[in-house]
C-alpha cells in the first residue's frame, strides 16, 4: 500500500526540521571557530609582553597553531567517515575551550607553542567535521547552507577583537579576554549533545558516488593554501600592521581588526542569495578582483588612515565568500567524503603556517609594508589558480556534455 501524500508531506516537514536543527548546532560551533580564529593578532602583542618576548618570535606560535591545524584537519579526514560525529565535535569544541582559558596564565613561549598546536588540532578538526557533516546533512541543496556556515563564522571572527579590545579596556590587561572567548564557545556545546549525528554519502542505484578528481584536489588544495594563507595574514597582521606604520594605536588597531573581520561577514551575508543566482566560478573571480583593489589602495596610500580602513573593508569584503564558494564548486564534481574535504584543509593549514610565519620573520628587518605585499602575492597566485581551475572545469563538463 502506497503511501499517502499527507503521510508523506508531514515525514517530509520533520526531515527539514532534523536537518534545520543540525544546521543550527553547525552555525554555533562555527561561531566558536571563528572566536577562536581571530583572537590571536590582537592579543599578541600583549602575549609576547606577558612572557617578555619580540614579536619575531612570538609569530611562530601562527606556525605551531597551524601545524595542529594541519594534524587536526587530517585526523579528521579518518574519523569522520569511522565514527559518529557529533560526540566527536562536542570533544574537540571543549578541548578548545579549555585551551582558550589556558593560554593567558602560560609563562613560556615553547609551553604556549604546544598549547597552541593542541587548539590547532581541535579547530581542524571542527572545521572538516562540520564542512563535511553539512554536506552530508543538506547534500545537492547545500550551497546557501554552506555560505550560512561561513558567514556564522565571520561573525566569531567578528566578535573576537571586540570582546578583547572591551576586556583590556575594562581589566588593563588579557586575562579576561580570554576567559571571555571561553565561555562564549560552550553553548554549542548543547547544542551538538542534542541532535543525532548525520550519516555518510553512500552510492545508491539513482545516485552514485562521484569518484574524487585527483588533478582538481591538488588545484583545490593550492588555492586553498594561498588564499587561507592571505586571509589568516591579514586578519592576524592588519593590527601589528596599523600599529607599526603609527596609523593607530594598540586600542584602535583592534577595532582595525573587527573592521576587516565585519566586512568578511557582512560579505558571507551578502552571499548566501548570491550562491543560488551566480556561478562559483564567476564569484570566485569577482572576489579575487575586490580583495586585490582594497590590498593595492592600502599599498599606494600608506600613510592614510581612511585608506587603510577602506582598503581593509574591500579585502574583508573580497575575501568573504571565496572558501565556502569553493568547497561548493569541488562538490558540484565529486562527493565530498571527509577525506577528501580533509585535502583541501591540508592546503589551507599550511597556508595558514607558511604566510604569516613568513611575514612574522621580515616584518621587524624589512618593514610592515611587506605584510600587505606578501598577501597581495598569495591572492594574485589564487588568480592565476583559479584561472587554470576553470579552464580544467570546462574540459570536464565538455566532456560530460559528449557522454
Amino acid at each position: 500500500m502506497s503511501s499517502s501524500p499527507i503521510h508523506d508531506s508531514s515525514v517530509g516537514t520533520l526531515e527539514r526540521k532534523a536537518r534545520l536543527k543540525k544546521t543550527s548546532a553547525y552555525y554555533a560551533a562555527f561561531i566558536a571557530l571563528g572566536l577562536a580564529t581571530a583572537y590571536l593578532g590582537p592579543t599578541l602583542p600583549g602575549l609576547a609582553r606577558h612572557i617578555h618576548t619580540t614579536i619575531q618570535q612570538i609569530s611562530s606560535l601562527f606556525v605551531a597553531s597551524s601545524l595542529g591545524y594541519l594534524l587536526g584537519s587530517m585526523l579528521g579526514g579518518r574519523l569522520y567517515d569511522r565514527v559518529p560525529g557529533h560526540p566527536l565535535l562536542v570533544s574537540v569544541v571543549l578541548i578548545s575551550a579549555a585551551v582558550m582559558a589556558v593560554i593567558p596564565i602560560v609563562p613560556l613561549l615553547w609551553v604556549l607553542a604546544i598549547i597552541l598546536f593542541v587548539q590547532g588540532i581541535a579547530s581542524g578538526m571542527l572545521d572538516v567535521g562540520i564542512n563535511t557533516l553539512l554536506v552530508w546533512v543538506h547534500r545537492d541543496e547545500m550551497g546557501p547552507f554552506m555560505n550560512g556556515l561561513h558567514f556564522f563564522f565571520g561573525i566569531g571572527t567578528f566578535l573576537s577583537p571586540i570582546i578583547i579590545a572591551q576586556a583590556v579596556l575594562i581589566t588593563g590587561d588579557i586575562y579576561w579576554a580570554f576567559w571571555s572567548l571561553a565561555i562564549i564557545m560552550l553553548p554549542s556545546v548543547i547544542l551538538l549533545a542534542r541532535q543525532p549525528s548525520p550519516k555518510p554519502i553512500v552510492a545508491t542505484e539513482t545516485a552514485p558516488l562521484r569518484p574524487a578528481l585527483p588533478l582538481l584536489i591538488v588545484l583545490l588544495a593550492l588555492f586553498d593554501f594561498c588564499y587561507v594563507g592571505s586571509e589568516v595574514s591579514f586578519g592576524g597582521w592588519i593590527f601589528s600592521y596599523a600599529t607599526r606604520m603609527h596609523l593607530a594605536p594598540d586600542a584602535v588597531a583592534a577595532y582595525l581588526t573587527s573592521g576587516f573581520w565585519g566586512a568578511f561577514t557582512l560579505g558571507r551575508l551578502l552571499s548566501i542569495p548570491l550562491a543560488t543566482k551566480f556561478p562559483a566560478r564567476r564569484v570566485l573571480f569577482v572576489d579575487i578582483f575586490i580583495a586585490l583593489a582594497g590590498l593595492l589602495i592600502i599599498q599606494l596610500l600608506p600613510g592614510s588612515y581612511g585608506a587603510l580602513w577602506i582598503g581593509v573593508t574591500m579585502v574583508g569584503f573580497g575575501m568573504a565568500s571565496i572558501f565556502p564558494t569553493v568547497i561548493g564548486l569541488a562538490e558540484s564534481f565529486m562527493t565530498l567524503t571527509s577525506g577528501v574535504t580533509s585535502w583541501l584543509f591540508v592546503g589551507s593549514s599550511l597556508g595558514g603556517m607558511a604566510m604569516p610565519w613568513m611575514i612574522g620573520q621580515l616584518i621587524d628587518p624589512v618593514g610592515p609594508h611587506v605584510a600587505m605585499l606578501i598577501i597581495s602575492v598569495g591572492l594574485a597566485l589564487d588568480l592565476a589558480l583559479l584561472i587554470v581551475m576553470t579552464s580544467y572545469v570546462s574540459q570536464l563538463e565538455l566532456k560530460r556534455a559528449l557522454d
